[in-house]
């Protein structure tokens, strides 16, 4: 099957969150280390499910977060006291700002690679804020056509109406189009419109060198 677009998500596939923790305490004052932080670290990312710490009140709002973006701030401000966190804006400012947000070692090459092939970008992502500072910071925002974003457009992964928004933007059908995730129920969903997917394991960067140029390179794309 002939590629002539690529959808790629951004969390735990082109960039990974990695914040500066030193600075994390509890409610007493004291930091926040090891098994601790690993455990909020996994609540603030995890794709799909509601997390640990999420009051009661809130739990309705959960599936809305990507949406809005003052629910999400609410939202994960709320997981993160019901975490223990003594300072939970810390945390959340990063999260939202583009220095916290590391590309994986072959996130340029492949976005790279793909522009080289004169085939179109989108980045398709459950996301509150803008992300494209992050691509600007790593200077690979201009191999990316068209930025598709929840909070922009009314939907979330896995609505298959968002592949096919992205799809259509891109001006491929669904059928020659690749997108490359790292969650199956969020990204897999792109089978549904008839896109070929590809899922990357969302490891700490370091950990991971190439999985999006191997990735690429099972489709002939490379």
């Amino acid at each position: 099957m002939t590629i002539r677009g690529v959808l790629f998500d951004f969390s735990g596939t082109l960039f990974r969150f990695e914040p500066i923790l030193d600075g994390l305490i509890d409610r007493r004052g004291e930091p926040l280390a090891g098994a601790r932080q690993a455990e909020i670290m996994r609540r603030m990312t995890a794709p799909t499910g509601r997390p640990e710490g999420l009051p009661d009140r809130l739990r309705a709002d959960w599936n809305r977060r990507d949406l809005d973006p003052p629910l999400h701030r609410e939202l994960y401000t709320a997981v993160l006291e019901g975490s223990g966190v003594g300072n939970p804006g810390y945390l959340y400012d990063q999260l939202i700002s583009a220095g916290a947000w590391t590309p994986y070692p072959d996130t340029a090459a492949a976005l790279k690679v793909v522009a080289g092939l004169e085939l179109p970008v989108a980045v398709l992502s459950n996301i509150a804020w803008d992300i494209r500072p992050a691509f600007e910071r790593a200077g690979t925002a201009d191999y990316v056509r068209e930025f598709v974003l929840s909070y922009r457009e009314g939907a979330v992964k896995p609505d298959p109406r968002l592949f096919a928004l992205a799809c259509a933007r891109l001006g491929v059908p669904p059928g020659e189009t690749l997108m490359i995730g790292d969650s199956a129920e969020a990204d897999g969903a792109a089978a549904e419109i008839g896109c070929l997917v590809e899922l990357v394991d969302p490891l700490p960067t370091d950990q991971r060198p190439r999985a999006l140029l191997d990735a690429l390179a099972t489709y002939g794309i490379g």
